[in-house]
């Protein structure tokens, strides 16, 4: 029985230090999150993109076409970051994930 209590917390204490991590954010994340959003959803689709590629459901050419419009995206959130003190605004935001959001729709077709 004792055993099994030390592993429960072992396990309770592994389980509260991952999850802990997990949601650690860093200071560039805090102070940009507009920013930090924007480029968690090009990595997101750099990711969808390549699983397509690797099940065969892309062919390279396509894939290359896409990764040249996200970089083409996170050139202009750079662009936009530099004319404004490293951030963006909501408006730019909005404009980055349109155009993101046009990307993913041709992810999967």
């Amino acid at each position: 029985m004792r055993s099994l209590t030390r592993k429960l917390a072992i396990a309770a204490t592994l389980m509260s230090v991952l999850a802990g991590t997990a949601f650690a954010e860093t200071p560039w994340q805090k102070n940009h999150p507009r920013r930090e959003e924007v480029n968690q959803r090009l990595a997101n689709q750099n990711r969808r993109i390549h699983n397509e590629v690797k099940e065969g459901e892309m062919s390279h050419a396509q894939a290359a076409q896409l990764h040249r419009d996200d970089r083409n995206i996170r050139r202009e959130e750079r662009d936009m970051a530099a004319q404004n003190g490293g951030h963006i605004t909501k408006q730019e935001q909005r404009a980055l994930n349109q155009q993101e959001n046009a990307v993913s729709s041709k992810i999967g077709q």
